[in-house]
């Protein structure tokens, strides 16, 4: 009776489970088959945990460090690995404004320019003495004082000037019977710039001035005092700079792509700081013809009048000038506020998705200031919405969450090499030239492989091989274009080499090694070495700029980290 009672019990609970399956069985596998077509259409992405810039529509090997991708939380999201999502909350409380910009015209568009005033220096002049001597007296007691033309500066005792103040005694008493040496004294006194009068007094007194007088040649300002009192000076040698300051220049900085809106006899507004409510008008007298390539800027002079002493030598001022692209059509302008800079780059923040707080960098090629708006020349199309304030906050935001940002951009590879399709055409060379350069290639592979296994004292002994085979290269082998391109390749081979076997810290030979890749892989491009070489890359090597090295096999084996990241990186190139 007991055991009837079991098989009861089991008999009931198996057509509970049939039921329970007939019910809802089905709607499972639905939901289930339901589910993985919505997976399927929220186009996951996959990234890489130690890469989050890392983005791709399928999983794989991440190509900077081989990880395993793992999905992506923003796949959901839809955004792309370079854009990013701030909250409302964020927006509000960093007050963060968007504008739309488009096409328009620049109506009364004024360029600004910074610049300095300087002296004119076509107003400058030494004075200077005309004979040695002995300074008695220096009537300039300091920098910036006034002198009239005729002024009295100084007072110079000059023995020369005083024996031929004696000659010119003489010589008079003579000028009927010798009137030739008569007139030589005299010129001698008209070449150290006494005057007739002068010459006229001394003949006619018999006396000899013994502390002789020294003119303001012209009326200006003292910029600089080179003598002091009681300092004995050569024939010749400057005593004062006289600056006249009537006229002054206005020296501004013109950025290259602005030049052509600049030319000579231009109008020009300055603006100083020492009288803001004031505009002087001045006119462009030079254009620098040589560009400074140090700041990408030329110089522009404006000669500006200063009869009322307004303007000061080292005064900062401002200029406004009219850009001759005042009807130009089809021009997009910025707030100054939209753009950050960082280096050569300049940078905005667009907003992706009109309806959401999606945003992304997007690199722009500034054109002219114009008021306080920047023309943009490249990076932007009509209608897109760009941060015009709290830019920073945004920035910040980008490099929080791993994204595109003005500190934080992608790594540009240092592409000596030509990857793929490699556009250096194969040279004609000797099979001689290609099996020595072989040799050079096959002790490079030894020390390749030396820095896999992390032993420097292996690498050293490595490249001191591979200079010794190095140095058997006969270049004479090479002719013309050949010869020439093998001229600037082994320099730079023999001394990365030669660094190579004089160090013994691993760091420093991979270094090196780096170097040393970058030209022997050109070499075997060029030339070649009659066997199938491998081009192989790891981006994170170089402090994540990346480097190249060759390969006698298709598997990786990274030289720049060895055990630490052995299988780190690719094949960029096969070279037959």
């Amino acid at each position: 009776m007991k055991n009837n009672k079991i098989i009861i019990y089991v008999v009931l609970l198996l057509a509970g489970v049939l039921v329970g399956w007939l019910l809802f069985g089905s709607s499972s596998n639905e939901e289930a088959n339901h589910n993985h077509d919505k997976a399927s259409q929220t186009n996951q992405m996959w990234t890489c945990s130690m890469h989050p810039q890392i983005m791709q529509p399928e999983p794989g090997d991440c190509p900077i460090c081989g990880m395993d991708l793992i999905p992506a939380e923003a796949g959901a999201d839809g955004l792309t690995a370079d854009q990013f999502k701030l909250t409302p909350n964020a927006i509000a409380l960093a007050n963060i404004q968007t504008t739309v910009v488009g096409n328009g015209s620049v109506e009364n568009g004024i360029i600004k320019l910074s610049g300095k005033i300087d002296e004119n220096e076509e107003a400058n002049v030494v004075q200077v003495s005309y004979f040695s001597g002995r300074i008695e007296r220096l009537n300039i007691s300091f920098t910036g004082e006034d002198v009239r033309k005729g002024q009295l500066l100084a007072t110079i005792y000059s023995p020369e000037l005083y024996a031929a103040q004696q000659e010119l005694i003489t010589a008079s008493s003579l000028k009927e019977s010798q009137p030739a040496l008569y007139k030589a004294v005299r010129n001698k006194l008209k070449l150290w710039k006494l005057s007739e009068n002068q010459i006229n007094q001394i003949e006619a007194s018999g006396k000899v001035i013994e502390n002789f007088p020294v003119y303001a040649t012209v009326s200006g300002t003292v910029t600089e005092k080179l003598v002091e009192q009681g300092d004995y000076i050569k024939q010749g040698q400057p005593l004062l700079k006289i600056a006249n300051l009537n006229t002054v220049w206005a020296n501004f900085d013109v950025y290259e792509n602005q030049i052509e809106q600049f030319k000579k006899g231009q109008e020009v507004k300055v603006i100083t700081n020492a009288y803001p409510n004031k505009q002087f008008k001045g006119t462009v007298d030079f254009i620098d013809p040589v560009l400074n390539t140090k700041t990408r800027t030329v110089d522009l002079r404006v000669v500006l009048n200063n009869k009322e002493a307004i303007f000061k030598p080292g005064m900062f001022v401002s200029a406004e000038i009219e850009s001759n692209k005042t009807n130009s059509n089809e021009v997009i302008t910025v707030p100054s506020s939209a753009v950050l800079w960082t280096g050569e780059r300049s940078v905005v923040y667009i907003k992706s998705n009109p309806n959401e707080p999606v945003f992304e960098l997007k690199e722009v090629t500034l054109g002219n200031k114009i008021g306080d708006n920047y023309e943009v020349l490249d990076g932007l199309s009509s209608g897109d919405e760009i941060v015009t304030n709290g830019t920073f906050t945004v920035d910040a935001a980008a490099q929080l969450q791993g994204k595109k940002s003005m500190m934080n951009q992608p790594v540009a590879k240092e592409m000596t090499v030509n990857e793929g399709d490699s556009k250096i055409t194969r040279l004609e060379s000797p099979k001689a030239f290609q099996q020595q350069l072989k040799q050079v290639y096959d002790n490079y592979i030894n020390l390749k492989d030396a820095l896999v296994e992390d032993n420097s004292e292996q690498a050293t002994s490595d490249a001191k091989k591979l200079i010794s085979s190095f140095r058997k290269i006969n270049m004479e082998l090479l002719t013309g274009e050949a010869h020439k391109q093998w001229m600037d390749l082994e320099g730079h081979i023999q001394s990365s080499a030669n660094s190579i076997s004089k160090s013994s810290e691993i760091e420093t030979q991979r270094d090196h090694f780096k170097k040393l890749s970058t030209h022997l892989i050109k070499a075997v491009q060029l030339f070649g070495v009659n066997e199938k070489v491998y081009v192989e890359f790891c981006p994170m090597a170089d402090n994540n700029n990346g480097a190249y090295w060759l390969s006698k096999e298709e598997q990786i084996l990274n030289p720049y980290f060895g055990d630490a990241m052995l299988k780190c990186g690719e094949v960029k190139q096969t070279i037959e």
